[in-house]
């Protein structure tokens, strides 16, 4: 079972690097060691809360919610995108939000890794980075167009 976890942890880790790498290569605010400690660290997480309790008795007087971690993590991570996100009162305009987003959701890539939906976190990781060059793309393409 140990090795399981670690692959989960693994494959966690690498899918957020990719979405890190991205962002990186974009010269953004959570780059990639950003990402590919948050996916890591959910994964831990979700492991954690779904296995690491098997050995606590259990009774009827005591429900054990393996999902209650993994909120938390939800939670946390609103923390953490909120540091990225950046009011810039001169030129009035917020900026972060996409770098928040992605945090967010490689935290929720990391779950699904940890939860050992390697399918799901394989392909949200796709959708995400098709997502992120796509609509870099359709940017250039507009600004192109408008005028000076």
């Amino acid at each position: 079972m140990e090795q399981e976890f670690l692959l989960r942890i693994f494959v966690a880790a690498i899918l957020g690097g990719l979405i890190g790498l991205e962002r990186e290569y974009r010269a953004k605010e959570a780059g990639f060691r950003t990402h590919f400690l948050v996916a890591m660290g959910s994964a831990l997480f979700m492991i954690v809360s779904a296995y690491g309790f098997s050995d606590v008795p259990f009774s009827e007087a005591h429900r054990w919610d393996v999902s209650r971690i993994a909120a938390q993590v939800v939670s946390g991570i609103g923390f953490i995108g909120a540091g990225t996100i950046i009011f810039r009162k001169t030129e009035n305009v917020v900026v972060g939000l996409t770098t928040a987003a992605g945090v967010w959701v490689t935290a929720a890539i990391g779950l699904a890794c940890g939860g050992g939906m390697y399918v799901l976190s394989i392909g949200s990781t796709l959708m995400v980075l098709v997502g992120l060059e796509a609509f870099n793309f359709i940017l250039h393409k507009f600004d192109k167009h408008r005028p000076s």
